[in-house]
């Protein structure tokens, strides 16, 4: 990480405040079930994921000095202040978070750059969502149907630009996004974004906490229903309720924990926030590419490593489309290598570089706001040897990365303690 929160102290008695640190270490981290919770609200679900975290941290709510609580759909009503009512509040300071799908990512950023900045010696991240059942989002449509530009208020009288020079729903913008690669590239083509679909439904089977624990054929994604050509329904992200949270502490504060808490810990060796630099293009439709390239590369240089370093990588595949591409921005592949690099069988779970072994958003599920810290347990639980039969391996480098229309994207990259 290459800045610092310049926070002050705040809050209630039960707030800790130390020295700055420039090593962070995630000690605690839950996920919960992700996939249909009829019978839990928002606070419920935070609520699970908060105290699984502190209970894997070995900590309790009365050690935590600060909290950032990521949640979009329900963000004005302080989904922190409200999962305080029922964990426990002690007068520490809040940070409710609204980042698009980046949200999680941004809420753990939080509460990094609280606790690196001395403001606290333990910090509690969140990211909840309900949202079952929601049917395809957009990315913030503006309501006129005026199908002429006229000057009016900051947008004119076409606010939207769905139908007029693109769509501003999701399926279609990641559908245009993979599109665009193989166009541009080669290679890309219908069934090779099926296979990539195939590959995460196929890892799914071994993640008791997805959504959709359920492999399917080759077949069976071609043939289902389209959505945005070339995404059928099963190479999309799942709309669904669930939550994670992560316990973050400073290097001195860690010293003070237990042996067993030391060997668990996973460190944090970049926490990276970006969004779009200025193009001419991307005032009008979205570009996920320059942002994402730009926060790996930071993140690269902060941890010291290359993409040949990593052992795992979980990458926002909102749609098939969209892994494909970011295979190519994380700098996995060559400029213009992601078919080959698909090809050569490095993504697959006994592949060189398994991406995706959760079963990514297309299976495990997309929680808005929980996704980026979702992503996150997946690596801190195979850096820890925990991830059961769907563990890499000797695994000690890996990355973590989400993006939000808007533009925002996450990086994380996690080591294995020493």
């Amino acid at each position: 990480m290459s800045d610092v929160a310049e926070a002050s102290s705040s809050g209630g008695e039960t707030s800790q405040t130390g020295a700055a640190s420039d090593q962070m270490w995630i000690v605690g981290i839950h996920m919960t079930k992700f996939g249909k919770r009829p019978d839990d609200d928002v606070v419920d679900l935070a609520s699970e994921a908060a105290l699984g975290a502190l209970d894997d941290a070995g900590m309790t709510v009365k050690d935590v000095g600060v909290l950032a609580a990521g949640n979009l759909m329900y963000a004005a009503h302080g989904v922190g202040q409200m999962l305080q009512k029922q964990i426990g509040q002690t007068g520490i300071p809040v940070y409710n978070v609204v980042n698009a799908c980046a949200t999680g990512a941004t809420a753990l950023r939080t509460a990094i750059m609280s606790v690196r900045s001395g403001e606290a010696d333990v910090g509690l991240a969140v990211g909840v969502e309900k949202i079952a059942g929601a049917g395809l989002l957009s990315g913030g449509s503006r309501a006129s149907d005026s199908p002429t530009w006229e000057a009016s208020g900051r947008f004119g009288a076409v606010a939207s630009t769905d139908g007029r020079i693109g769509t501003e729903i999701m399926p279609g913008v990641f559908a245009q996004i993979g599109m665009e690669y193989g166009h541009r590239y080669g290679g890309a083509d219908f069934e090779l974004f099926a296979r990539i679909s195939e590959k995460n439904h196929a890892n799914s089977v071994l993640n008791p906490l997805a959504a959709y624990s359920k492999a399917m054929s080759l077949e069976q994604i071609m043939g289902d229903v389209m959505i945005a050509y070339p995404n059928t329904r099963p190479m999309c992200s799942a709309n669904c309720d669930g939550a994670a949270a992560a316990v973050v502490v400073n290097g001195t504060t860690l010293k003070k924990l237990s042996l067993e808490q030391q060997r668990r810990a996973v460190k944090v060796s970049a926490s990276v926030l970006t969004t779009d630099p200025w193009e001419e293009a991307c005032q009008i439709l979205p570009n996920v590419n320059t942002l994402t390239k730009n926060a790996a590369e930071t993140a690269y240089e902060a941890a010291g490593v290359g993409p040949q370093d990593l052992d795992l990588v979980e990458l926002h595949d909102c749609f098939a489309t969209a892994e494909l591409v970011h295979y190519d921005n994380l700098g996995l592949c060559s400029e213009g290598g992601a078919v080959d690099f698909f090809e050569s069988g490095a993504p697959f779970r006994d592949g060189s570089m398994p991406v995706n072994v959760s079963g990514g958003l297309e299976s495990k599920g997309h929680p808005i706001a929980a996704t980026g810290i979702a992503n996150i347990w997946e690596v801190a639980t195979h850096m820890r040897g925990e991830a059961g039969d769907r563990q890499i391996e000797g695994a000690k480098v890996g990355l973590a990365h989400v993006i939000g229309l808007g533009s925002a994207c996450g990086v994380h990259i996690l080591e294995r303690a020493a």
